[in-house]
């Protein structure tokens, strides 16, 4: 099968090359890039070198010539290129935000006005396998939601209150040089950023609904000085107690057969460069708390992608993303 990345410049992009080189059914056949059109993908992407031989190109939306495309644009950029592709049958997953969310939703949280919206599943594999499988597009979840959603989805509906505090690597501002990822602001500290107004948050919020929760959700993400990884703690606070081998259950019973979400003391180290989301739960009553780590760049982009594609084509859940963690 043939794999065009539209946007491929970017972290995700070179990602989804590097997890794809190790697919039995799919080849990356095109890479695109407005701006770098024309130079090797190894000039972005060094890691690549000897593994990949693309170029850039900058092709018209409708002359993609691919079975399957990833979309890893910018938000409200993706929109542009979506009901193309899905009016000539390509199969899709988007990695922006702008399927996720109902419109009205989108349009608020956003900022701006959705000129091609269509209803999406949402790609959390984990929760809406049976939605994404025969779909023709996928909206790809947020780094923060998958590993906030995934940390707390087993108790959810009992929950009057929900905590996310999550702590992300640098790689979550993406490749152009600002003062968030300028090494001088980001070494050595450590500090919360849109500490109640992440747009992230109506993601979990919308999730945690869908699970039937009515919870109240809250979210303050920090920035970590590492490349890699977001370690999630989310407190939540229960209408009525429970006791540990209660919550240990309901956890087990929800990830059992999930090859992707493990049980066990989430670290940053020890899912790197992986598709796995690791968790782990206490409770004290009436307030458990689960803690999940993900790399943000795999199961919280490009990994959650080709699991996506792997389900909506009827491949191996696993082909391409049986990369172990990168500890240490």
């Amino acid at each position: 099968m043939d794999i065009a990345i539209i946007g491929a410049s970017g972290y995700t992009g070179g990602d989804l090359v590097r997890l794809l080189l190790s697919h039995s059914k799919a080849k990356v056949t095109a890479v695109t890039s407005r701006k770098e059109e024309g130079k090797p993908l190894t000039s972005l992407h060094p890691g690549l070198k000897g593994l990949c031989s693309l170029s850039f190109t900058n092709p018209d939306v409708n002359d993609i010539d691919a079975d399957f495309v990833f979309l890893a644009v910018p938000h409200t950029a993706a929109m542009n290129y979506a009901g193309i592709l899905k009016e000539r049958g390509i199969k899709c997953v988007d990695l922006s935000a702008d399927y996720r969310l109902l419109k009205d939703v989108y349009e608020k949280t956003y900022g701006v006005s959705h000129t091609a919206y269509f209803k999406a599943p949402y790609g959390l594999c984990e929760l809406h396998r049976d939605e994404i499988k025969g779909a023709d597009f996928i909206a790809n979840p947020g780094c923060f939601p998958t590993g906030a959603t995934l940390a707390a989805a087993p108790v959810a509906k009992f929950a009057h209150t929900i905590i996310y505090d999550s702590k992300t690597g640098v790689s979550g501002a993406g490749t152009s040089p600002s003062s968030t990822n300028q090494y001088t602001n980001v070494a050595d500290t450590f500090s919360a950023y849109k500490w109640t107004n992440h747009r992230h948050l109506v993601e979990m919020k919308q999730e945690a609904a869908g699970l039937g929760s009515k919870a109240n959700c809250y979210f303050t993400p920090h920035l970590l000085p590492v490349n890699r990884g977001i370690l999630t703690t989310a407190h939540i606070l229960l209408d009525e107690p429970m006791s540990q081998e209660e919550v240990e259950k309901l956890y087990n019973d929800m990830y059992r057969d999930e090859f992707f979400v493990r049980i066990q003391n989430p670290t940053l180290a020890g899912v790197r460069g992986s598709n796995f989301c690791d968790v782990n739960v206490q409770c004290d009553g009436k307030r458990v708390v689960a803690v999940s780590a993900i790399d943000n760049l795999v199961k919280g982009a490009s990994g959650q992608a080709i699991q996506n594609m792997n389900i909506m084509c009827g491949f191996d859940e696993k082909d391409g993303l049986l990369t172990a963690p990168l500890c240490p």
